[in-house]
């Protein structure tokens, strides 16, 4: 009987030493910071920032350099400052790939569905600008995109296709300790929520393009220094970009298709009255241009 309460009372003292240090262990991870991605306080807002140019697609319309192109993004880089925007989808064999379409036709001289390919069947065929002409370019692997801008201190804007998970691309990103040059494109609520839970530590482009957006998103979960606002490709009144900007935002303006339209047929000027309406990123398909009328240099 003595045997049997010497064995009682060590399984006690067990129990409770697990407890305490399971305790111990619980605390510890409660009280462990995230480590922020630099990006949230680098693109905080603030008054009389410089303009920020984003070359949409990585850089559009530019002869002999196809979008989406390490090479292309190269060009652009060794002649304004700015940042990139991205378009990450995956092959058939689950590598993670710059591409804008779902089929190759446009942009490569390839034919038909990206995901009918392997990466190394991929890498047969070459780039093509956006008039058609062939290059020697490839498509190129978002992990060497990313080695890329980590090299370059290049800011990248990535735009996840529909095909590939939000976690694969992040899980990507932090195999490659790029969190410091990445931010993540979302559309809606939904995407912005499911895009923080699983990566607080990462900046977010969200959309805000009107009152109610913005309403939604300071009513989430998300923290405000998380957010770079989308505010659309369509002009909002003077003071909604300035609200936006009360909460510490950035703003982002679309003037990629019409606006950048009515900005060359008005001698570039238009850039300029943008930013004075209170813009502060352009994502635009005319990178020099936007960067010239900005007085943006290298």
């Amino acid at each position: 009987m003595k045997h049997f309460y010497y064995i009682l009372l060590v399984a006690f003292f067990v129990s409770c030493k697990n407890d305490v240090s399971n305790t111990s262990t619980s605390t510890e991870a409660e009280t462990q910071t995230i480590k922020k991605s630099a990006l949230i306080e680098t693109f905080k807002y603030s008054e009389n920032a410089a303009p920020i140019i984003s070359v949409h697609r990585g850089g559009k319309s530019i002869k002999n350099y196809p979008e989406n192109c390490l090479e292309t993004l190269q060009y652009v880089n060794d002649s304004i400052p700015a940042i990139y925007e991205i378009d990450v989808a995956k092959t058939k064999d689950d590598k993670l790939v710059l591409l804008h379409d779902n089929t190759l036709e446009r942009t490569t001289t390839g034919t038909g569905k990206l995901t009918d390919y392997t990466y190394q069947e991929l890498n047969t065929f070459n780039l093509e600008d956006d008039f058609g002409n062939e290059t020697t370019f490839k498509v190129p692997l978002f992990t060497d995109v990313l080695k890329w801008a980590k090299t370059n201190n290049v800011v990248l804007t990535v735009d996840i296709k529909r095909s590939v998970s939000v976690h694969a691309v992040i899980d990507a990103i932090r195999a490659e300790k790029a969190e410091d040059v990445c931010l993540i494109i979302t559309y809606d609520m939904e995407q912005a929520q499911r895009a923080y839970k699983y990566a607080p530590e990462l900046l977010l482009s969200v959309s805000a393009r009107n009152e109610k957006e913005l309403g939604w998103l300071l009513d989430s979960n998300i923290p405000t220094e998380n957010m770079f606002a989308f505010t659309g490709t369509r002009l909002s009144p003077n003071d909604f970009y300035k609200k936006v900007q009360s909460h510490g935002i950035k703003t982002i303006l679309g003037t990629l298709g019409n606006l950048d339209s009515q900005a060359e047929a008005k001698g570039d000027v238009p850039y300029k009255v943008w930013q004075e309406k209170g813009i502060d990123v352009f994502a635009t398909d005319r990178p020099f241009a936007a960067a010239k009328a900005l007085g943006v240099k290298k």
